[in-house]
C-alpha cells in the first residue's frame, strides 16, 4: 500500500480550509450589505440593527405573554411606512432584514394602552429572563386628583426596555374622561439611571401629550406581528402638537379660599348651559377642522379656576384668521345656533357671535403682525373699532368640563396681557373697549362699509 506524503495532505487541508473561510467572508459581506443584521461586537455580543430587531421580537413575546396592548408609535418608523418607495423596496428583499423597526436611532417607541393593561409586577422578572433591562418610570394619575384631592395615586407612566444598549420605550397612554388619550411626562427620580437611554432624544415624554384614540391595525413588519396606527399619517400630524397642559388644581383650590365658588341654582345652570355650547361648538369646529383655542374670560375661568366663570355669561373662543372657512356661520345655523352678530371683515377684526340657550357664543379671529398677535373688536353704535394685542403664542392641549381643547402654552402671558396683573382677582364689571389693558383703540369704520362690516341680528 503506498505511504501518504503528509506535506501533500497538509497542502490539501489548508486549501480547503482557506477556501471555505473566503466563501464565508463572501456570504457575510453580501448578507449584512442586504439586511444590516448579524453585526457582532467585541465580545460576540449583538450590536446595531440586529440588537435593534431582536429587543423589538423579545419585547413582543413579552407583550403577548402578559396581554399588553402595544402599538407601534414610532415616528421614525411610522414615517418610513408613509414612504411608498420604501414599502416597495422592503417588499422585493428575499433575505432577512429590519427596515422599520431598525432605524438609523438606537430606541424604537411603542403605545401601551394603559386602560386595558393590568399592571403585573412579575414583569421585571420576565423581562430580565430574557435578558431585558426594565426602568419603570411612574407619576400621579391626573384623573383622580381635584380640588378636594390634591394626592392622587401614582401610576406606571413610561417603561423602558434595554438590551445591548439598544432601547425600547413603551408610553403608556390612559383614556381620560374627555375621550382622549393621556400620557404623561417622563420624570426621573434622583436615584434613577440617567444613563440608561437617551432620554433628550426619546419622542414621548418631554410634556405631557394628547392625542385622540388611534384605530389599530395588525400588520407584520420586519417579520413581527405589529399592531400600528391604521391612518399612521394623522397620528404623525398628532405627534408634532401634543404637548398638554394640566389643570391648576392647587391654585384653583387656593383661589376658592379667598373666593368661594358660587353654586347658586343659577351659576350652576348656566355651567350647564356653558358645558353643553361649548362641546357643540367644538363639534361643529371639528367636523369642519378648523382648530380653536380657549380665550378671553373662558381661557382665565379654566387658568385661574379650572372651571367656567358664572359670571362671564358667555364663552369666548379664538381662531386664527387663516383658518377661517366661508360655511363656518352657515354650520353654526344647521346646528341649531342662530348668527347674533358679525363685526369686521376677513381682512380686519373679524367677529361672529352665535346665541346658544341663554348662552352666547363669541368666536374672535386673530391676525398676526410680526412678533405680536391681535384680536378685533367693533363697537356697533358708533362703529369704532378697537385691537387687542397678545404676544405671540402656541397651542396645548388641555380638558375643561370633559372636553379636549386648546389653550395658549403660553397661558399666564395670555392671560396677563388681557387682565393684567390682578387676573386673580374676580371682577364682576367689565367694559369690554376700556378694561382690558392690552386694548387700543384702532380708528373707526367708514360709514359706506357699516352694512358690510357691522351685521346684528
Amino acid at each position: 500500500m503506498p505511504r501518504i506524503n503528509k506535506t501533500v495532505v497538509l497542502a490539501l487541508l489548508i486549501t480547503t480550509s482557506s477556501i471555505f473561510l473566503l466563501f464565508q467572508l463572501y456570504y457575510y459581506r453580501q448578507y449584512i450589505t442586504t439586511s444590516g443584521l448579524h453585526v457582532l461586537g467585541g465580545k460576540g455580543s449583538l450590536v446595531g440593527k440586529e440588537a435593534q430587531w431582536h429587543l423589538v421580537k423579545k419585547f413582543l413575546g413579552l407583550a403577548h405573554k402578559f396581554n399588553l396592548p402595544v402599538f407601534l408609535a414610532d415616528k421614525a418608523s411610522l414615517n418610513l411606512l408613509s414612504q411608498e418607495a420604501i414599502l416597495l423596496r422592503d417588499s422585493q428583499l428575499k433575505e432577512p432584514h429590519c427596515t422599520f423597526l431598525c432605524t438609523h436611532r438606537d430606541f424604537v417607541t411603542f403605545g401601551l394602552l394603559g386602560n386595558l393593561w393590568k399592571y403585573d409586577a412579575s414583569l421585571l422578572e420576565a423581562a430580565e429572563d430574557r435578558g431585558l433591562e426594565l426602568l419603570q418610570v411612574g407619576g400621579k394619575d391626573p384623573r383622580l386628583v381635584s380640588m378636594d384631592d390634591l394626592i392622587g395615586s401614582e401610576i406606571p407612566l413610561h417603561l423602558l426596555f434595554r438590551f445591548n444598549s439598544r432601547v425600547l420605550h413603551v408610553v403608556v397612554l390612559y383614556e381620560r374622561s374627555g375621550n382622549y388619550l393621556w400620557h404623561g411626562p417622563l420624570r426621573l427620580k434622583a436615584s434613577a439611571d440617567r444613563t440608561f437611554a437617551p432620554f433628550g432624544k426619546l419622542d414621548f415624554g418631554r410634556y405631557a401629550g394628547a392625542y385622540d384614540r388611534p384605530e389599530l391595525l395588525l400588520t407584520t413588519l420586519d417579520g413581527l406581528d405589529v399592531r400600528i396606527p391604521k391612518n399612521f399619517s394623522r397620528f404623525l400630524g398628532e405627534l408634532s402638537n401634543n404637548r398638554f397642559l394640566e389643570c391648576r388644581y392647587r391654585e384653583a383650590a387656593a383661589f376658592y379660599q379667598l373666593y368661594p365658588d358660587d353654586t347658586s341654582p343659577e351659576a350652576m345652570d348656566f355651567r350647564m348651559k356653558a358645558k353643553s355650547l361649548l362641546h357643540l361648538a367644538a363639534r361643529v369646529l371639528s367636523e369642519l377642522q378648523v382648530p380653536f383655542w380657549l380665550s378671553s374670560g373662558t381661557c382665565l375661568g379654566w387658568f385661574r379656576q379650572c372651571n367656567i366663570i358664572p359670571y362671564s355669561k358667555d364663552v369666548d373662543l379664538g381662531i386664527w384668521i387663516k383658518d377661517y372657512r366661508h360655511d363656518i356661520t352657515q354650520a353654526f345655523q344647521k346646528a341649531g345656533l342662530p348668527l347674533k352678530h358679525k363685526f369686521g371683515k376677513i381682512e380686519d377684526s373679524l367677529e361672529l357671535s352665535f346665541q346658544g340657550l341663554d348662552v352666547k357664543l363669541d368666536i374672535f379671529f386673530f391676525y398676526e403682525d410680526g412678533d405680536i398677535v391681535w384680536n378685533g373688536g367693533t363697537q356697533a353704535k358708533s362703529g369704532k373699532k378697537f385691537k387687542y394685542v397678545f404676544p405671540r403664542f402656541s397651542l396645548c392641549w388641555t380638558e375643561l368640563l370633559e372636553l379636549k381643547v386648546r389653550v395658549p402654552c403660553e397661558t399666564l402671558d395670555y392671560v396677563m396681557a388681557n387682565y393684567g396683573p390682578d387676573w386673580n382677582v374676580p371682577v364682576k364689571t367689565w367694559d369690554w373697549k376700556s378694561s382690558p389693558p392690552n386694548v387700543q383703540e384702532n380708528g373707526v369704520w367708514p360709514i359706506k362699509e357699516w352694512d358690510d362690516v357691522i351685521q346684528v341680528y
